[in-house]
């Protein structure tokens, strides 16, 4: 029985310490370049229900074995990650929430089936079950003129049991412009929208060195057209279609969606179409590039300055890292040049003060106007990639000009958050949350 209670006592102290020291990420704001750190901050972040748990266990353990050191760490656990879920999952703020972006009986405005499958709150543990959608995988939506190079996309439909809302959400990975592809870590954020009779377009966009960031644009604005073209045998309305994006892919949602009649994004051969969209989601997406070159540090890592040496930036994914993903590591472009995804001065040509026009013209703070698509921004208070301060800006711009717009910014959280265990994380869960009501609202009921 001594050994028992010893062995319990043990465990007990190891995990709920393990659980304390973790809590010092979530608290700890980082600045890029910490990649290893970042990624232990999301994972962290993702489990504290877990660690929550484990705090009330260390409490249990330490009652019954009148260990004083193991309540405290008991209590220091059950209380910091009760705060943080409680933090992480309010409303956003009602100065820039539903209310004063739709009204005070918004949620009227959504129809029965759409809110079937809604999440019953902010605080759950998991995501529910749902109907297995129907997904069709690397379907040719354009050819780039000129070459034979086609753009692939997945499609989500809804389930033979769901019906359809008509409504199309064209979504853009997260990329730095250079790394990664579709169908990575969304597949439960698919899944749960799908099931309330939304269409899902996963773009594989062209990245750097493909491409140029004009080009990323401009596919973006294909995807549009080619949904817009397959309406009808999709069961999507044209004129109820939403673009978003994690990251780079909501820079690139962002930047389509507000430039819908500005011929300098759009492709020649897509002259004359109907680029319009009805809302778009930007997950933590950068609004301001020249800001996002500075929160990111980009003046110390891609440039020497006289007696101070360029700093150090990861050139290349550990290899214990590499040989895990195996073929994933080609798939999600690793073996490009590493170093410079997400550099500016390679992306648009220059540094800000050599090139500003090209910073100013591809920020979508630029391109805010009367009438932009209703904009539902998502974003945590700890992005290390994309400037904060910036995204409230941008929604301010918004509603200066009268644009239905929703920013909910998420405390003690990090850029990417809702990409690591989304069905555990509580800050993946309001980030959907958000979402599914953003998109319901924009179904035409009744049209």
């Amino acid at each position: 029985m001594d050994i028992l209670r010893c062995i319990l006592q043990v465990l007990a102290v190891v995990s709920g310490s393990l659980a304390a020291l973790w809590s010092m990420l979530i608290i700890l704001r980082l600045q890029w370049p910490a990649p290893v750190l970042w990624i232990l901050k999301l994972l962290a972040a993702a489990l504290s229900p877990l660690f929550f748990g484990i705090g009330v266990l260390c409490i249990l353990v330490g009652f019954a074995t009148d260990s004083v050191f193991l309540g405290l760490i008991g209590l220091y656990d059950t209380l910091f990650y009760l705060i943080y879920v409680v933090r992480v999952t309010r409303s956003p703020n009602i100065a820039s929430g539903f209310e004063q972006a739709f009204g005070l009986n918004w949620e009227s405005r959504i129809g029965a089936p759409q809110k079937k499958y809604f999440l019953s709150r902010r605080t759950i543990l998991t995501l529910p079950a749902v109907p297995i959608p129907r997904l069709e995988q690397n379907i040719s939506f354009a050819t780039i003129p000129g070459t034979d190079r086609q753009l692939l996309c997945d499609v989500w439909q809804p389930a033979a049991t769901i019906a359809p809302s008509g409504l199309a959400f064209i979504y853009m990975h997260g990329s730095a412009w250079a790394l990664l592809d579709k169908d990575l870590g969304t597949r439960p954020f698919f899944k749960h929208l799908a099931a309330q009779g939304h269409v899902i377009m996963d773009v594989a966009y062209r990245l750097a060195h493909e491409t140029d960031m004009m080009g990323m644009v401009q596919d973006v604005k294909r995807a549009i057209v080619w949904m817009k073209d397959n309406a009808a045998t999709l069961g999507v309305n044209p004129d109820t279609i939403v673009v978003g994006g994690g990251s780079a892919g909501a820079h690139l949602a962002l930047l389509a969606a507000y430039t819908a009649d500005n011929p300098q994004f759009t492709p020649l051969e897509l002259g004359g179409k109907d680029l319009s969209v009805c809302g778009v989601v930007s997950l933590y997406g950068p609004t301001d590039l020249k800001a996002m070159y500075y929160h990111t540090n980009q003046q110390i890592t891609t440039r020497s300055t006289p007696g101070k040496p360029k700093k150090a930036m990861p050139v290349q994914m550990p290899t214990w890292i590499i040989k895990m993903m195996g073929k994933a590591y080609y798939r999600f472009h690793f073996d490009k040049d590493f170093a410079n995804a997400g550099v500016f001065a390679v992306l648009l040509g220059g540094h800000p003060d050599e090139c500003p026009d090209q910073y100013a013209l591809f920020s979508p703070v630029t391109h805010v106007h009367t009438n932009c698509p209703a904009t539902l921004q998502i974003q945590g208070e700890h992005d290390l990639m994309a400037a904060v301060k910036t995204t409230r800006f941008m929604h301010t711009r918004l509603a200066e000009e009268k644009v239905p717009a929703v920013m909910h910014i998420l405390p003690q959280t990090d850029h990417a958050f809702d990409l690591i265990l989304p069905n555990l994380s509580p800050s993946a869960h309001t980030a959907i949350y958000d979402v599914e009501r953003f998109l319901a609202l924009q179904v035409k009921n009744g049209e």
